[in-house]
């Protein structure tokens, strides 16, 4: 039978929270002071450790410190004191599972205390000792920065800590978020990623939140919305950065709360959710311009993961061509020659892996046999492109024309940048859908 570690100075509250895991079928160990806990920890070993963060003879950080040092695979999770935001997010970033906010919603701890024991134990053997299914796309590579990465990856699994993940375009974000989730104790709930860039802000905190029938115009019945839809597992909000003032201020209370009302409701419901966040623009800059609340920044950003770009890893790139090869349609056999390993090697990718692919998937469309060279790769370094426009392309015409060209390359890159969604590309511009629409169709892109 599993035990958890309660450790609180408040008898009623100790008794309440043993009571409440009991009828969970738990067996309970009590502690009222840090001393008392670090004497039972040496005793006997717990699934969890629930700790409230003030104690008579020191903090839960203290005791979150000390079994993280000498109890690394029982996970802590501290009580804080209501809208104590600051110790909450201080417990986080130490290693704590969760948190609680007093006072404590029974609901929550049983969720919270539900995951605690999801959490795969080290050296424990899977069934049929395969990964867990689901974690089919694996971030590859033998480099020190990606071998780095996936160390971190595996750590943030087990936490509950909101984890914000930072690099290019193309490298590999939501993958990284894929991966905590299935490698982590929310693994058979839902992940659900949002692009927050591709939502019209006037459904967003429908499409966020859910509605209620007759809420609003074409409300003809209830919807769920993405909290409710993630509700037990993680919720990637990729493109954080694009989300309205408005909206984070909603985002922050419902991350806060852990309760989100519909459209139209009047009153609220519980969500359990992890949330995840990615972007690749740099959210203090945001803050600064004031186009980012600071609040909600620190509560996104508790613990920042930061993808490595292709560039910063050539070593891994002649493995992750073997991949992308052998994974497309008639790629299977087909072999890079060492001059086309060497260009990929010294080439930028600016689009990162996903450029790779594209590159990859090109090259096979050109080559006759089962070789690559360096000329089916086609590559052409961004800066030379960029000067031959300036110098030759663009030289001697027209201003109107001159303007339409750069006008089409802007909107070929918001384009390419959002994955082709017109809604998330005019708002990248800074214009409305209608008006990149009208253009698109003046410059003759379809």
């Amino acid at each position: 039978m599993s035990k958890v570690l309660i450790v609180d100075d408040e008898a009623d509250i100790r008794e309440l929270l043993s009571m409440t895991l009991q009828r969970m079928g738990l067996e309970t160990d009590c502690a009222a002071t840090e001393f008392e806990a670090v004497q039972l920890l040496q005793k006997c070993s717990y699934e969890l450790c629930l700790t409230d963060m003030r104690l008579p003879d020191g903090d839960g950080l203290k005791l979150l410190e000390h079994v993280t040092a000498h109890y690394a695979t029982t996970p802590v999770a501290v009580i804080t004191a209501h809208g104590s935001t600051e110790n909450a997010v201080a417990a986080l970033k130490a290693g704590a599972f969760d948190y609680l906010a007093k006072p404590v919603s029974l609901e929550q701890l049983r969720s919270l205390v539900r995951s605690a024991l999801k959490l795969p134990r080290p050296n424990a053997p899977r069934k049929g000792g395969e990964p867990p299914a689901g974690v089919l796309p694996v971030l590859l590579g033998d480099s020190p920065l990606m071998q780095q990465t996936r160390q971190m990856i595996d750590r943030l699994a087990r936490s509950q800590a909101p984890v914000h993940i930072s690099g290019e375009s193309g490298c590999g974000k939501e993958m990284a978020a894929r991966l905590m989730h299935m490698m982590g104790p929310r693994r058979d709930a839902p992940f659900v990623p949002v692009n927050c860039g591709a939502i019209p802000e006037n459904l967003m905190e429908s499409e966020f939140f859910g509605y209620r029938k007759g809420a609003f115009t074409g409300a003809d019945q209830d919807k769920e919305g993405f909290f409710q839809a993630a509700n037990g597992g993680t919720l990637f909000l990729d493109e954080v950065a694009d989300l309205p003032i408005q909206m984070q201020v909603k985002l922050l209370r419902a991350i806060q709360e852990k309760k989100v009302r519909k459209v139209g409701a009047t009153g609220e419901e519980n969500v359990d959710v992890r949330i995840i966040s990615a972007t690749h623009h740099h959210l203090g800059d945001a803050v600064r311009d004031g186009k980012f609340r600071q609040d909600l920044y620190y509560r996104l950003n508790v613990i920042e993961l930061r993808m490595p770009s292709l560039r910063e890893m050539p070593e891994d790139i002649p493995v992750l061509a073997r991949v992308i090869l052998g994974r497309s349609a008639g790629g299977e056999g087909v072999t890079l020659l060492p001059e086309a390993i060497a260009a990929l090697r010294a080439y930028s990718f600016p689009g990162n892996v996903r450029e790779l692919e594209n590159i990859l998937e090109r090259a096979l469309a050109l080559s006759a046999g089962a070789l690559i060279g360096r000329e089916e790769l086609q590559l052409a370094s961004p800066v030379a492109r960029s000067e031959a426009q300036a110098a030759g392309d663009l030289a001697g015409l027209p201003l109107q024309e001159h303007l339409d060209r750069v006008e089409k390359a802007a909107i070929l890159e918001a384009l390419e940048r959002t994955r082709f969604n017109r809604t998330a590309a005019a708002k990248l511009l800074g214009i409305t859908f209608r008006a990149l629409r009208y253009r698109m169709e003046r410059l003759g892109i379809n």
